[in-house]
């Protein structure tokens, strides 16, 4: 496993991708000191990016401030346009992509794959989209006056993304940030700056103008809070956990900026008696251990109905039991290492503290042989809403099941929780179906199925899961303002 990331970079059909520069008005920037990349799976350094002072992110800001008053007036199919061959560029160079994000990531090539193409769409999506931002007129109470609204691009905007899907949430963002007519500075994690830099020499071959599209790398909590000092930025969009979007928020207030988050998630599972026990394991499967359960749309509380919850346990095990894990970059893989041994930290804090209050482990356990940065699949059965993953999101292979008896009992220990991203519902009864689908707190609602995002949906939650959507006609609104207009003497 050692050098296997290094090895892999090494023969990537375009080294110019493994680009270590920060983007600033077009130029490649150097930046005044280096901040190191790291295989998670080795802890082996294999970049050294530009470590940037808070004095670029002031650069970015004044030329994407100076960039806005041309960008704003390119025509939506001219932008959509270039948006469409940045996402060609991406789709044809997918190969080099995923192997920079699971270098630095961690996770299975093939998902790397699947969201170098999935981040794609997101920039088709909003290239068509920004054709589509229409206002409307109004019958008048005035008369001689004609009464009417336009949809404006707000200006200047920020983007500060997520280690677990480098790519996506910066081309979920910068999508409908350019197509609406905005420019965008984006921060990407300090963990994973790599796929952030590829995209942006991707995005300058595409022929997106200097200061439309920018990446600036090194400190998160500095350059992020200058970024939000700057009143020139109007809207900023963040990726990541309700604690940090917390102080995102506060600090965006004294410039009233329009605010997107999207934070952590506690997503229910939920299984009744009556639904397929074999779709449900299937469907568990992949709602829990994609991205290695480094996913806030990950199944964190697993409800069964009582008649089915033994059935389910060990059918749910023997398949957990089967996932493949080891590096990124080893074929057949499905479980990578934890981005950050943080959260490999806290899964084993999570097993331990179940355990200690009578837990099950039903296959999985505390230790796994490839190092402190993998967690072995795990699944606990028996789990009370005392225990700490029953109210902490795990971000990692961990699952919880946990028994129920009826519908309004999971319902309330569902809804009891301060997050509110998405839920997952198995039943066959129809009824019941668009009961829960009411009746949960949640942004989103899956029926029978793990697979619900994309482009055309607007991703979002309740509650300290975040405000506002992505995705979506919704998530082009964000960047763009409503003005009225009331034209008299007519």
């Amino acid at each position: 496993m050692k050098n296997l990331a290094r090895a892999a970079l090494e023969k990537l059909r375009r080294s110019d991708l493994l680009e270590k520069r920060a983007y600033v008005n077009g130029q490649w920037i150097e930046g005044e000191a280096c901040l190191a990349v790291t295989d998670p799976a080795t802890d082996e350094v294999i970049a050294q990016v530009a470590h940037c002072e808070e004095a670029w992110i002031d650069k970015a800001v004044d030329a994407a401030a100076q960039a806005f008053e041309s960008w704003r007036d390119v025509p939506p199919v001219q932008r959509g346009a270039l948006l469409r061959r940045w996402a060609a560029l991406t789709r044809e160079h997918s190969y080099d992509l995923a192997i920079i994000m699971t270098a630095e990531q961690g996770k299975p090539f093939k998902e790397s794959l699947g969201e170098i193409a999935y981040g794609a769409n997101f920039l088709d999506w909003f290239a068509a989209e920004a054709e589509r931002s229409y206002g409307e007129s109004i019958p008048s109470h005035l008369a001689g006056s004609q009464l009417m609204t336009k949809l404006q691009p707000i200006g200047v905007t920020a983007a500060i993304t997520p280690w677990n899907f480098p790519s996506a949430m910066i081309t979920r963002k910068a999508g409908a940030a350019l197509a609406a007519g905005c420019t965008m500075v984006v921060k990407p994690a300090p963990e994973t700056p790599l796929s952030a830099l590829a995209l942006a020499r991707l995005a300058d071959e595409a022929g997106i103008p200097a200061g439309v599209f920018q990446v600036v790398t090194g400190d998160a909590a500095k350059l992020s809070a200058r970024l939000l000092q700057r009143p020139e930025v109007r809207a900023f969009s963040f990726t990541g956990s309700t604690e940090v979007g917390r102080i995102l928020l506060r600090q965006s207030a004294d410039t009233v900026k329009k605010v997107s988050l999207e934070l952590g998630g506690h997503a229910p599972f939920i299984v009744f008696d009556d639904a397929s026990l074999e779709e449900a394991v299937a469907g568990c499967i992949g709602a829990k251990f994609a991205t290695s359960g480094q996913d806030c749309l990950a199944a964190n509380r697993i409800y069964v109905h009582r008649s089915l919850y033994e059935p389910f346990v060990a059918a749910f095990a023997k398949a957990t039991a089967e996932l493949q894990v080891g590096h990124g970059l080893t074929e057949n893989v499905d479980i990578g290492p934890m981005t950050r041994v943080t959260v490999a930290n806290k899964c084993r804090d999570h097993i331990g503290n179940a355990i200690s209050l009578g837990a099950r482990v039903v296959t999985g356990g505390m230790d796994c042989a490839l190092g402190s940065s993998f967690v072995t699949p795990t699944v606990l059965a028996d789990v009370t809403d005392a225990m700490d993953i029953a109210f902490e999101e795990t971000f990692g292979p961990v699952a919880a099941v946990l028994p129920f008896d009826t519908e309004e009992e999971v319902i309330r220990r569902a809804n009891n929780t301060e997050f509110g991203l998405a839920a997952y519902v198995y039943t066959n009864d129809l009824r019941r179906a668009a009961r829960m689908s009411d009746r949960l707190e949640y942004g989103m609602v899956a029926l029978n199925t793990p697979k619900f995002t994309g482009a055309p949906i607007p991703f979002g939650g309740w509650k300290q899961s975040g405000l506002g959507r992505e995705g979506s006609k919704h998530g082009l609104a964000e960047y763009m303002e409503l003005k009225y207009v009331c034209a008299g003497g007519l």
